[in-house]
């Protein structure tokens, strides 16, 4: 038995589980290879990456693995060079998110499908969705609030079910608080093609992570985050309509009611969380991980999340089908 989707068939991988293209050094070349490889597609962010270390980290990429992979654009942070930088490399994905309402779409994608890119666009609201279908996005990623780091405040069980029947028959993918093969199953039963998983990943051997940022994840029992700008306020950050999710560590504690002050001393406060990454500090650092942190008990290897995600998937899909009666 096979999970074979429109996203498998049109990608040309094995498996409907994807690598969210986490930013700010969350995602390597050595964890896409590892998640192509095991039949999923690997995607690595790139946003604010200088030119010169993509192409070193495509070439890496492609050291590795044969296999499809994505390179990923923070859209508001991305300006037309930064596009031409990454489809220079011809990726056989190009994946965008978080657009700001101004920016027009449709001639990115352009630009995309005629490097030979499938462009996959990830949104928070149904608004979003329709807006990259119209503008010409092969595949859509509807995000729930469930996930870490950037979302909108829409429930996944909710948005992935509204976005596939305004965008029928346009592939969809759901991500935000998927960590198992229950869930994986779950989401191709509310229409979705397939998935995408990012706090899973980070909790991964191939994970670039410090040890004690991946701990925290085991560690949760999936209770202990919440949406905050204090990170992104510390860092002088502007998101088009998003919250972050972190963990609600000393540095969200700290700081949590004391905006006026964070702003007045943000360059200190983002010095402090990056030297608390550097130093494997959990308790300062900004850890962007989702409620799925409640459903992963062990750091393992990328192939063995994704094995174990479809065979779990499959038996749930086999067991459901022998709750149907003539």
């Amino acid at each position: 038995m096979s999970l074979r989707t429109r996203l498998t068939e049109r990608l040309g991988i094995e498996h409907p589980v994807i690598l969210g293209g986490m930013g700010s050094g969350a995602t390597v070349p050595s964890m896409v290879a590892a998640v192509s490889n095991a039949g999923g597609l690997g995607v690595l962010g790139v946003s604010r990456v200088p030119p010169e270390r993509i192409a070193a980290q495509v070439e890496e990429i492609r050291a590795s693995t044969d296999r499809p992979f994505g390179l990923n654009l923070l859209l508001f942070a991305s300006d037309e060079g930064a596009v031409e930088a990454v489809l220079a490399h011809r990726p056989p994905v190009f994946s965008s998110a978080w657009a700001w309402p101004h920016q027009d779409l449709r001639p990115i994608f352009e630009r995309a499908h005629a490097a030979g890119a499938l462009v996959m666009h990830m949104v928070s609201t149904l608004e979003e969705a329709r807006r990259a279908a119209a503008a010409g996005a092969d595949l859509v990623v509807a995000q729930g609030t469930e996930g870490g780091g950037h979302v909108g405040t829409l429930a996944g069980m909710v948005l992935v079910p509204m976005v596939v029947r305004a965008l029928a028959p346009l592939p969809v993918i759901a991500a935000g608080g998927i960590a198992t093969g229950a869930q994986l199953a779950a989401a191709l039963m509310l229409g979705a093609e397939g998935v995408l998983l990012g706090t899973r990943f980070l909790a991964t051997s191939e994970s670039p992570w410090p040890p004690s940022f991946k701990r925290a994840i085991v560690e949760s029992d999936g209770h202990d985050t919440e949406l905050t700008e204090i990170p992104d306020v510390a860092k002088g950050a502007v998101w088009p309509g998003a919250f972050d999710r972190a963990r609600r560590n000393r540095l969200i504690a700290e700081w949590s009611g004391r905006g006026h002050e964070l702003r007045r001393r943000r360059a200190e406060v983002a010095e402090a969380i990056a030297r608390a990454y550097a130093q494997d500090d959990a308790e300062h650092g900004e850890l962007n991980f989702g409620q799925a942190a409640g459903l992963i008990d062990a750091i393992e290897p990328c192939a063995e999340v994704v094995a174990r995600m479809v065979a779990e998937a499959e038996a749930r899909l086999a067991a459901a089908a022998t709750m149907l009666r003539a």
